[in-house]
């Protein structure tokens, strides 16, 4: 088999479209965005396993659903393949939540203290997924939105949700469930 050689004359964009017809082609994405996904990851799981797990189950998707992505002013690749990693790392931390219990913050934006934050592309990086997250979370209805900036980026309790919102615990849940649901609906509309 013949090596690829990539002579940086593609953007991710064509590199993609050719990895349909030609899976190596690929290889050349995971090289790019495999240690900044990386660092994503961790920095909202805070575990390297986790954010492994995640970063592979990303560039699954990424090529999985590859035909999909349309170029559109303001939507790069870059971009798409960011909230593919995000939309992931969620649903990733809210199952492992439920299964353990945890209660730990979530962090869509701040990263490890222990990386190196002094890269041109962690700036960028952030400003992806923040920008990614917000537009998401801006698209939704008010109500939904508080609830979960008020649990996810507050970290708030959902006792002390419900008092906020007053109502009752059942209808926050309703609520919550309801928020997240659109959240992924808009997430993936964007896709």
């Amino acid at each position: 088999m013949e090596l690829l050689k990539y002579d940086g004359d593609l953007n991710d964009e064509e590199i993609l479209v050719l990895s349909q017809e030609d899976p190596t082609y690929f290889t050349f994405l995971v090289s790019k965005y495999q240690d900044a996904f990386l660092r994503a990851a961790r920095g909202i799981t805070r575990n390297l396993e986790e954010a492994q797990d995640i970063v592979q189950e990303t560039f699954i998707k990424i090529y999985r659903y590859s035909e999909n992505f349309q170029k559109r002013p303001g939507i790069a690749f870059k971009s798409w393949a960011y909230r593919i990693l995000i939309n992931t790392a969620i649903t990733h931390y809210q199952k492992l939540k439920r299964e353990r219990g945890n209660t730990e913050y979530i962090d869509l934006v701040l990263y490890d203290d222990s990386l190196p934050l002094s890269k041109r592309e962690d700036f960028d990086l952030k400003r992806d997924i923040l920008t990614g997250v917000s537009a998401v979370i801006g698209a939704m209805p008010e109500h939904l939105a508080r609830v979960l900036k008020m649990y996810y980026f507050e970290d708030r309790s959902y006792e002390e949700i419900a008092r906020s919102e007053k109502i009752s615990m059942p209808a926050l849940k309703m609520r919550m469930f309801r928020a997240k649901r659109a959240f992924k609906k808009i997430s993936n509309s964007n896709l």
